[in-house]
């Protein structure tokens, strides 16, 4: 009977220490350029954000010239608008494209033609010890 317990209980560590590094797997997954583009316009034009927060950059920085007027905002603060505009669809066409790139840092240009306007966001991304990350956007309205 001993012999049983310690045979069910090494199993049952056995087991844990497998779903423990199965999960330091799925960690360890980092995101492509792709990817992190993906996730941006996922968020910007469909209200799908559940990607954002692993794909930007801590200290990014998202900008918008209104007018004459450039407004900044942190990752905190983008994040805060996806939350707030979760499952928003926004009536536009958007074309992605990248501009420049290399195996270290891309810029990609995202058009939302909303008709009577054009956002355009210049997304910077980079090869950081991460993944791919988001560490800069400007956008333009016109």
């Amino acid at each position: 009977m001993k012999t049983l317990k310690t045979l069910v209980l090494g199993i049952a560590l056995l087991a844990t220490a497998q779903f423990v590094k199965a999960d330091e797997t799925v960690k360890a997954v980092k995101s492509t350029k792709n990817n992190a583009v993906d996730a941006y316009v996922s968020a910007m034009t469909t209200g799908q954000s559940t990607e954002l927060n692993n794909v930007i950059e801590e200290n990014a920085k998202f900008s918008i010239l209104r007018g004459n007027k450039v407004m900044s905002f942190s990752k905190s603060a983008m994040l805060q608008f996806a939350a707030e505009n979760k499952d928003v669809r926004q009536d536009c066409k958007t074309n992605v494209e990248e501009v420049e790139g290399n195996e270290d840092m891309s810029i990609v240009k995202v058009e939302m033609n909303y008709g009577k306007f054009v956002r355009t966001n210049y997304v910077t991304v980079a090869n950081t010890g991460d993944g791919w990350k988001i560490t800069n956007v400007y956008s333009v309205v016109k």
